[in-house]
């Protein structure tokens, strides 16, 4: 990939062969974070899991003290006075079986995060197909099958996030954006790792952090101790 002069003279910035402590390493990303747009701050974690076995993954959600600074749309499914309390809640579109052809046939995806009540997931397994490759099927283990769609809806609001690992074993996840202060960052950081180390399979052999990577959209990689999460 090729990188414009920009990059290249924020790139200096970062020694590739440091490992730095979290709050330097945030401070560097903010700092690489040039773009013209306020960027995302992500944070790619590799572990030493397998997620071919199903006693190696790891899946949750962690609401981030600070939020993420992004505008999150939700859509719940749920039937009679549940798809009133949604919409109360803040639900951007609440509904049933109704919206099914809308997302099967018209390829209507304005939504960021799906709730579901549990007695709705029989209609919305159907939409497996679409849901699933984009990330948007509700989880239990996420809390996004929930009777309780009021405090669902609060928590993805105030910043709730999902982890999963993908196929190659690394979990990737928004911190917050360039513009956050340092302490709000590294107050994201610290809630996000705490879930981490606490998801952290029994069944895993040998290190379990093999390396964790701070980034902005555009900016380059920041890498952080794993030391500090042992």
């Amino acid at each position: 990939m090729k990188h414009g002069k920009k990059y290249a003279e924020v790139a200096k910035l970062v020694d590739k062969a440091a490992l730095y402590d979290p709050s330097e390493a945030i401070a560097l990303v903010k700092k690489t974070a040039v773009a013209k747009f306020d960027e995302t701050v992500e944070a790619h974690i590799r572990t030493g899991c397998d997620g071919r076995h199903a006693d190696q993954q790891i899946r949750g959600a962690v609401v981030l003290p600070n939020g993420t600074g992004k505008t999150v749309k939700v859509l719940v499914f749920a039937k009679g006075p549940k798809v009133d309390e949604a919409l109360a809640a803040g639900a951007d579109y609440a509904g049933g079986e109704e919206l099914i052809p809308k997302i099967q046939n018209d390829g209507w995806l304005d939504f960021d995060v799906v709730v579901a009540t549990p007695d709705m997931m029989g209609v919305v397994g159907r939409l497996g197909k679409v849901l699933g490759p984009k990330g948007l099927m509700p989880n239990p283990k996420a809390g996004t099958v929930t009777m309780d769609v009021t405090k669902a809806i609060a928590d993805i609001k105030a910043g709730k996030i999902e982890y999963r690992l993908d196929k190659t074993n690394i979990v990737h996840v928004p911190l917050g954006k360039a513009s956050f202060s340092e302490e709000a960052l590294e107050e994201n950081f610290k809630a996000l790792m705490d879930a981490i180390m606490k998801a952290k399979p029994s069944a895993v052999k040998g290190a379990y952090l093999k390396s964790i990577t701070l980034t902005s959209t555009m900016g380059p990689g920041v890498k952080v101790a794993t030391s500090k999460f042992v």
